[in-house]
């Protein structure tokens, strides 16, 4: 039987939506959040504003800790499997906050859903790592950050409008992932890929993981987003300080530079004709540094829109360049564990993120937190581009 064509309408459309799940998973509920946590502090739920704001959070956790074993998964039983049941959990777990009376059994179901988004992540990223070879993979990866990006956009919308109902109505949209399940049972096949050999990773013929350079692009993934996330995490209370914005304003902000990155990753795939990975690491650094010490030092809501959409467009670079890197030095029956790791690099990097930033900011204030912030970023782009020249010169020397 002939497979399906990779390059067709309906399986390229698939992999876009399910995509968007992923920010779906935190976007959805944000602006029903403040009624939520009045409605259970009526309920005399102890700590309700704070387990309230843990309802959004959570889920990046668990998302994190499931990365690897998503990949496992992936690797063991096969892609497709795994997305599919993952999307099945996704719809579950997340439309469960419309029925459930308990906080805690909200919390729980949030759990599940970071678990399931683990999966769904890892599967696409590697189902599109399998399917797609050279320039036709990147500029797809960048299209499929492009999609992560404005389902951010939409979904955060569509949760403002039907918030305005009642704070239980966002819940309902996670159910749109049983459309998205029934899309992969019909659209997605399992790639045919060579078995990995008895023993996992060891030497002589078996296949072997680039472990220094794993560990190399998962570590700048999780500091690269313990800076970015400063955005959607703190931008709020720091416009409120600066110039008394109202949450429209700061949704606004938030949605260019979230915009920006869709832009620029859709114009991935151009960009890497014209430059290696370590080239797009350097520009993707340099932009968020700029663009975050021009928040830091705006002095108007005007001036911090334009360091957002400046660092909005150094964050579109540097998902899909993540990914595409991996896929490409990766054998291809190691990609899910592999894509797993970088699954837990990204969303560990954003639950640290206002860890790390709190106690900063409550020292040095939000202005200086961002400064700061794209200080060590432009920091680590020099150092990234002395790695390169270095390693360059040597080579032409040897």
């Amino acid at each position: 039987m002939k497979r399906p064509n990779p390059d067709s309408v309906p399986i390229k459309a698939t992999l876009l939506l399910v995509s968007s799940l992923t920010v779906m998973a935190g976007a959805t509920i944000a602006p029903s959040l403040p009624e939520m946590s009045e409605h259970f502090a009526n309920a005399n739920v102890d700590n309700a504003a704070y387990l309230s704001k843990l309802a959004l959070t959570i889920p990046a956790l668990f998302i994190a800790l499931g990365g690897p074993f998503a990949g496992l998964l992936t690797d063991r039983i096969g892609r497709k499997p795994l997305l599919v049941g993952s999307t099945l959990l996704f719809a579950c777990a997340g439309s469960a906050g419309f029925l459930l009376n308990s906080l805690w059994a909200i919390l729980f179901s949030r759990i599940l859903l970071g678990i399931s988004v683990a999966g769904t992540m890892t599967g696409v990223l590697t189902i599109i790592g399998d399917y797609y070879q050279g320039q036709q993979r990147a500029s797809f990866m960048g299209l499929q950050a492009a999609a992560m990006g404005m389902g951010g956009v939409v979904f955060i919308c569509l949760g403002g409008i039907i918030a305005n109902i009642n704070w239980r109505m966002p819940f309902l949209l996670y159910a749109v992932a049983v459309v998205f399940m029934l899309l992969i049972v019909v659209n997605i096949f399992e790639p045919k890929l060579e078995k990995v050999a008895r023993g996992g990773l060891g030497g002589g013929h078996q296949l072997k993981l680039p472990r220094q350079l794993l560990w190399g692009i998962y570590g700048t993934a999780v500091f690269y987003n313990m800076a970015y996330f400063l955005i959607p995490v703190q931008l709020p209370f720091y416009l409120k300080d600066l110039s008394n914005s109202s949450p429209a304003e700061s949704g606004i902000a938030i949605a260019a530079s979230t915009l920006a990155g869709a832009i620029a990753s859709s114009r991935y795939g151009a960009v890497k004709q014209r430059m290696d990975y370590s080239s797009v690491v350097i520009v993707g650094l340099l932009l968020t540094a700029i663009g975050l010490m021009i928040v830091g030092a705006g002095g108007s809501y005007q001036i911090v829109l334009v360091g957002l959409i400046v660092a909005g467009f150094g964050f579109g670079l540097m998902m899909p360049n993540f990914s595409v890197w991996l896929v490409t030095v990766v054998p291809p029956p190691l990609r899910g564990r592999a894509l797993g790791g970088l699954t837990t690099s990204l969303f560990l990097g954003q639950f640290l993120s206002p860890i790390f930033a709190q106690p900063i900011a409550s020292f040095m204030g939000l202005d200086n937190t961002y400064i700061l912030t794209g200080i060590l970023l432009l920091q680590a782009s020099v150092t990234f581009l002395v790695v390169k020249v270095s390693t360059s010169f040597i080579a032409e020397k040897i």
